[in-house]
């Protein structure tokens, strides 16, 4: 069926109403937010079950042609949103964010970058591993399955929504319903078990807790906008000052920053098609080695926003960008992304893969646990636990539930764990959690074999663990209240 705009139309609006419900159930349910799960979340919950894979199977819907209560061709717009608006949410991720050198960056958040990146690598160990042998042999499945962890786990409902061609294009269709359950097992587990953690090491003198009994309430005070955009803000009041500048010396400060996006998004597709280009006439000419034809858009538009805003730098004009704004703009293309992407979830995929979808949920959770008990100590010189529950909440769900974690464990910041992570986003985000090589590894495993990924990123893993043990690990006293008694 060919899609009208009007129809398009219909299909952003019931979004926007679900999410408009979804907030106001949120708001009088202190059990969901205590799960700290999103709206889109609720919302993209509300319309599966709404839909043609629960109500719709018991329930004719009013339309001749029907999905669910909804119509049919409601249901095929939510198929298409989720690849169109994740190249809004990266495009957007750096853009009104001064980009600090290299050498700021890492001496601030050298540790967290070597933590997070063992954590997203070994994901990739472990999921490969486990779909070698046990997923492939046993159970049939396409070894591609191996990179379901870090897809839903590290990269979140975004990243695994905006796969979705990719999953379809190389052959494993129902990896992009495995991928959106695990992203939902990820944030929820990743909250109940961090909040565990969290009073595990306040029990055992890892940190201290001013007052336990307001862990909870900790929840409600952090704001949910997205898991590719929540970097640590600056100064909020100075980005409110910067937005009233804008709205005096602008007619539309909105249009302006949709328009660096577009640009972005412009530039990244520009990048992304050459790269192509040059693979068509290179390496995969007469049917050759295709990988870049299968990238998804997003990742490249991510630097798309990297160089915008470094002209952005460079021309001076950083006060007419605002973070705040690129950050709601990101914010809202992700709320519509997960809802369409939840909305439209096979829950026959899950169920038919519900054994191997168990066994890569508990392999992904038992290693960001082992990360965290006994890796980070050992890595982080100076208030392990407060940074690393931040890159525990991170690669189990989206950013914003490592931001949560470390508010729960440090709600003053003594640690400085705030900044130290946001930093360390603008050396992780750009390959793993949704950057390249997520986006990259679904071809990488169809054109190489899983065996040949698995040694590429166990490589990587015990390089990374090696370099942290040797470089920061020397800085770790040897006693202190650093590690688990």
């Amino acid at each position: 069926m060919t899609m009208t705009v009007g129809e398009l139309f219909i299909a952003l609006v019931l979004i926007s109403l679900v999410l408009l419900a979804s907030n106001a159930i949120r708001n009088v349910s202190p059990w969901l937010r205590r799960l700290f799960l999103p709206s889109s979340v609720i919302g993209g919950a509300i319309l599966l079950l709404l839909g043609p894979e629960v109500l719709g199977r018991v329930v004719t819907g009013p339309f001749e042609e029907a999905a669910g209560l909804f119509p049919e061709y409601v249901f095929e717009s939510w198929a298409a949103l989720p690849g169109l608006l994740i190249n809004v949410v990266f495009a957007a991720l750096f853009i009104g964010r001064p980009i600090p050198g290299l050498r700021t960056i890492w001496m601030r958040a050298g540790p967290q970058v070597v933590v997070g990146q063992t954590m997203a690598w070994g994901q990739y160990v472990v999921g490969l591993t486990l779909a070698i042998l046990i997923l492939a042999p046993v159970f049939g499945m396409n070894p591609m399955a191996g990179a379901l962890i870090e897809i839903g786990f590290e990269g979140g409902h975004g990243t695994a929504a905006g796969m979705a061609d990719t999953f379809a294009e190389l052959g494993f269709e129902e990896g992009a319903d495995l991928a959106l359950g695990l992203a939902t097992v990820g944030i929820v587990s990743g909250v109940l078990i961090g909040t565990l953690m969290i009073n595990l090491a306040a029990r055992r003198g890892v940190i201290q807790l001013e007052n336990p009994q307001k862990t909870a309430e900790a929840l409600d005070e952090v704001s949910i906008q997205s898991d590719a955009s929540d970097l640590p803000p600056t100064e909020e009041y100075s980005e409110f000052k910067k937005d009233l500048a804008q709205e005096e010396e602008t007619a539309d400060p909105l249009s302006l920053h949709l328009g660096l996006v577009g640009i972005a998004i412009a530039i990244g597709w520009l990048i992304l098609t050459a790269l192509q280009w040059i693979e068509q006439q290179t390496w995969a000419r007469n049917d050759g080695l295709e990988i870049l034809a299968h990238v998804p858009l997003f990742p490249i538009a991510m630097i798309g926003g990297v160089i915008v805003q470094l002209s952005v730098t460079r021309f001076g004009l950083e006060p007419h960008v605002s973070s705040r704004t690129m950050a709601r703009i990101a914010g809202t293309a992700l709320d519509f992304t997960i809802v369409a992407a939840l909305a439209t979830l096979s829950l026959t995929a899950l169920g038919e893969h519900f054994i191997p979808f168990l066994l890569l949920a508990l392999a992904g959770i038992g290693w960001s646990l082992f990360v965290l008990i006994v890796i980070a100590p050992r890595v982080i010189p100076e208030n392990w636990f407060e940074r690393g529950i931040g890159d525990f909440g991170q690669s189990m769900g989206v950013t914003v539930t490592g931001l949560l974690l470390m508010r729960m464990a440090d709600p003053k910041n003594r640690s400085g764990a705030f900044e130290s992570f946001g930093y360390k986003q603008l050396m992780f985000e750009p390959v793993v959690g949704g950057g390249l090589f997520t986006a990259a590894s679904l071809p990488l495993i169809a054109q190489f074999g899983a065996p040949t990924v698995l040694g590429f990123t166990l490589i990587l893993t015990v390089a990374w663990l090696i370099f942290g043990l040797l470089y920061f690990g020397r800085m770790v006293p040897e006693r202190g209240r650093g590690r688990w008694k």
